[in-house]
Parts: structure tokens; sequence; C-alpha cells
């Protein structure tokens, strides 16, 4: 495809550091599969340098912000293995249900033994799916056609979604509680770093089987052989571990008489190979050409960063909008962004799209970035709306986001005071100022004397230093809410006993990161 588009092509899968470095200022486009990183070494090297396309899904091997700061796309190829690896995950749980691995392990040795292999079905079971992105939900799909019970826990997805598509939506602890089998279908990031681990795995049915052909690490390797060991874990199948190959450590593991282990080939199928190879060529011949992509990842990031004016309500942006993830509970319905004054109202649509990501970004059902972040929303059953408003009393240049949700509604807006003080100035129709940075809690309390000491001698017991505090109040002697800016995240416990005062309700944390 890339002789036949004009293009040289260089195999350099064999070469060395240092020869990959003195060819790289030649280089117009990669084309990359995972084991390869491509960072700032690289890209200082690569001075005519265009895109990057991974040959796969996750592009966590490649240095996106870098990248993007050399004005370079970075392309991927999101769903040529959808279906090969929600088909291997159904070939693990189908051999894992039907002992079919040791069986086949026992006949070709030269035995008979029929007994130690009776295995269950399927059919009535209970399946809990761990992340509803694409492969989470095909796999939900032909869980269903066995007649499988299927409890589904994704953060973005809405009930109506869930019912569309079948799947009882509960929260983790609930799928925890009544699923016979388990498989995870997330990226690995903090929030799902040993999801399964020896707290959550205690939690479960005894005999619970856990599949995972998503990321390694999600599930902790050494929490569940202990589980293994003491049968509170029936059966275990892996096809991804924390390091690849599997250290010593691992080794036990997938030695266990109890699991059945594959060496990361759940998207090793012809047709996934080449629909993702087809895919990514023709991702970067049309970049290279200087045509429409539709798979980079930061293509939108790209261009922006060519218009001073509007990076820093970019950024503005993207903190309102994981500012209202954060004030909400539950999935969101609809997600409103309105830009008010003149320089949000002409990148409107620009700064809806960020405003989502940054909303979408406290969850984890996979990687969110400015391309995949409609797709998601949409897949989740969220509406996303934008509204232009001329310039507001108070300030030239606004954006205000709402998230509604089945129970509750939430808007925070926010303004720039210069490109590096970004501040909000309402929360839920209260007025004031809060600096963008760090950790605050929220809360809302009756506006009467005394209610501040109450909270700040709390704080001051659990040794929590205030470094600024923000009032907003409509009415006096009404409901108030007050920012209190702290130099830490607060644990449940200290929000609990704040929570219990008389007058105050709604406590939260908000958090920044830098």
């Amino acid at each position: 495809m890339l002789n036949d588009a004009g293009f040289e092509v260089i195999d350099a899968s064999s070469w060395s550091k240092e020869e990959v470095l003195k060819e790289s200022p030649n280089v117009n486009g990669w084309i990359i599969r995972s084991g390869t990183n491509i960072g700032s070494e690289y890209l200082d090297a690569s001075t005519n340098l265009v895109a990057i396309g991974r040959a796969g899904v996750g592009v966590d091997n490649v240095d996106i912000p870098y990248a993007t700061k050399k004005g370079v796309l970075v392309l991927n190829a999101p769903e040529g293995n959808t279906i090969s690896t929600a088909e291997h995950t159904l070939a693990m749980m189908l051999a894992l249900a039907r002992k079919i691995g040791p069986a086949s392990q026992s006949l070709s040795s030269g035995k008979w033994d029929r007994k130690p292999y009776s295995g269950s079905e399927l059919y009535g079971k209970t399946i809990g799916i761990a992340g509803l992105g694409k492969i989470g939900k095909e796999v939900a799909t032909r869980c269903l056609a066995f007649n499988m019970t299927v409890l589904g826990f994704d953060p973005l997805l809405t009930e109506e979604a869930a019912e569309k598509l079948g799947i009882e939506r509960v929260e983790l602890d609930e799928l925890f509680r009544r699923s016979d089998f388990i498989t995870v279908h997330t990226p690995l990031i903090p929030a799902t770093k040993g999801l399964l681990n020896d707290k959550t795995l205690a939690t479960c049915k005894k005999g619970v089987r856990i599949i995972n052909c998503a990321r390694g690490g999600i599930v902790d390797e050494a929490a569940l052989l202990r589980a293994l060991e003491s049968g509170q874990v029936g059966g275990a199948a892996l096809d991804v571990y924390s390091t690849e190959p599997p250290t010593s450590e691992v080794r036990a593991l997938i030695e266990h008489p109890n699991v059945l282990a594959t060496p990361h080939i759940a998207a090793s199928t012809e047709e996934a190979q080449e629909k993702v190879a087809v895919q990514v060529t023709e991702q970067v011949i049309n970049a290279l050409r200087g045509e429409v992509v539709l798979t980079a990842v930061n293509a939108l990031a790209v261009r922006m960063s060519a218009q001073p004016e509007v990076k820093p309500f970019i950024s503005l942006a993207e903190r309102l909008g994981s500012a209202a993830e954060q004030l909400s509970s539950g999935p969101a319905n609809r997600l409103l962004v309105r830009c008010h004054g003149d320089v949000p109202r002409r990148y409107k649509d620009v700064l809806r799209v960020v405003a989502l990501k940054g909303f979408l970004s406290g969850n984890w059902n996979e990687p969110v970035n400015l391309v995949n972040a409609e797709v998601l929303a949409e897949a989740a059953g969220m509406q996303v709306d934008v509204e232009t408003m001329h310039s507001s009393l108070a300030f030239s240049n606004l954006i205000e986001v709402r998230v509604e949700t089945k129970t509750a509604t939430h808007t925070v807006s926010g303004t720039l005071f210069s490109d590096e003080d970004a501040r909000i100035t309402s929360i839920d129709g209260f007025s004031l100022e809060l600096k963008m940075t760090g950790h605050s809690m929220i809360y809302k309390n009756q506006d009467r004397p005394g209610m501040l000491a109450k909270v700040g001698q709390i704080l001051a017991e659990n040794d929590i230093n205030i470094g600024a505090l923000s009032l907003g109040r409509n009415v006096p002697g009404g409901h108030a809410l007050t920012a209190v800016a702290v130099d830490q995240s607060l644990s449940k416990e200290i929000i609990n006993q704040i929570s219990e005062l008389e007058g105050v309700h709604g406590v939260g944390m908000l958090k920044f990161v830098p």
C-alpha cells in the first residue's frame, strides 16, 4: 500500500537504536507496534516527521504530549482487534469452565481420566464485565447468546444504554459479590491497577473464575495466586501479565493447576493483524498527503497548538469538565458547555470536545483523547451540547459546564484572570473565586454564624492545613457554598465527620492536577 502510494519503505525492525537515530532526520512517517517506545530522543532526532502510526489500539508507548509539542500526529488502529479479543475472552471462559486445557494435557499423556475434568455450563451463570468499551460490549453480546446474566460496571454507561444492550448496570462491589465469572476490559491506569486484589477477591463468590485479556496489572497476580490456593477463586484464565515475558514470580501463578494461560495472543488472528495493518497504513498515507485522518489521538491538539489565543481556554475548559465530573454522581445523561464572550464563542466546537475530555477522563472506561471523547460519550448514551452567549456582566470571556444525571444537575463556571491563572467563578449558582490548583473541599451549609469554625476545628484536629478560603451565598440566612483549599486530599473518615455536622451537606473534594 505504501509503495503504491509512492512512498519509500524502510524495514528497520532489526536496526539498533543508533541506526534508527541516524536515519530519523530522513523519515516522514513511522509505523510501529507495541514493542517500540518513542520518546523525546527519537522525536528530537526526527526533524521531518509528520506522523507516527501505531498498528494496534494502545499508544502508551508513544510520548504523546511531546509528539504534540513537535506537531507530530499520533495515529492508531482502534477497532482492528475488537472481535478477536472478544472471541478470545469467550474461548478462555469456555476452556476454563470445561477444564479443556488440563483434560487435553491428561489425554495426550496417555491417561483416560474423566472424573477430574467435570466442568460447568455457562447457561444460567452470571458474568460480571468491568469496563464496557468496544471489547466489553462485544463480550456482553456473546455472553447473552449463551443465556448468561450479564452484569456490567462502567462509570460512563447510563442505565438506558445498558438496558438497550441487555446488561444489568451495577456498581463494582455488587458485580464482585454476584458474579460466577468476572472479566476485565479496562485500560491499565491508576484507577484500575490492582483492581482485583486481596480485598476485592475476598468479596467475590467462593469459586469465582477470573478472566483477564485486557492489560497485565489490572489483576494483582500475587493476590490471585493466594485466592486460588485458598479456594476463594476457582480458576483463572490469563492472556496478559504485569511483566512480559512473565518473571519467575509470575510463573508460580501460571503453573497453578487451575490457571489457563496464553502468551498475549488475544489479538493474534490473521483477520485482526490484517485489519490493524491496513487501517494504520491508510491513516499514515492520508497524513503524509495532508488529507483527513480519522484515528489521530492528538489531531485537534496539534491543530489548536498553532492558535495562541485559545490555548489558555483549552486548559480552562478541560479543568471545568473535570470539576463537573467530580461534583456529579452517577452516569451523566447530558453535558452542556456554554461559551460566553468573543474567544470562547469562536472556538465553541473545540472547547465542547475539550470539556467533554476533561469530564470523561475522571472515569476509567478507556484512555480519553480529543478524537475518541465524542465516540465514548455516544456509546455511553450521553448527549453533549454547546451554546454560545454574549459576554457576561462580570467577565468578558467565561466558560460554563453543566452536567445532568438521573438524580441531580450541577453547573461550574470559570474564567481566566491571566493565561496562567484559571479560576472557578461559580458552582451551582453560588458566586465565588477558586483557583484551579491542588485540593479543595466543597460543601454547602446553612448560612449562620459558627459554621466555618466547626469545619475548621475538625480540619485542625486532623492536622489539615487550610491554604485558602472562598465563600458564596445568594440570600443571607439561606444556604451558602464554601470552598476550602487544603494541602492534601481528605480521607473518607474526615469527610464523614464534616458531613455529620448539623447544617452541613454535599461535602466533596475537587482535585486539579498540574
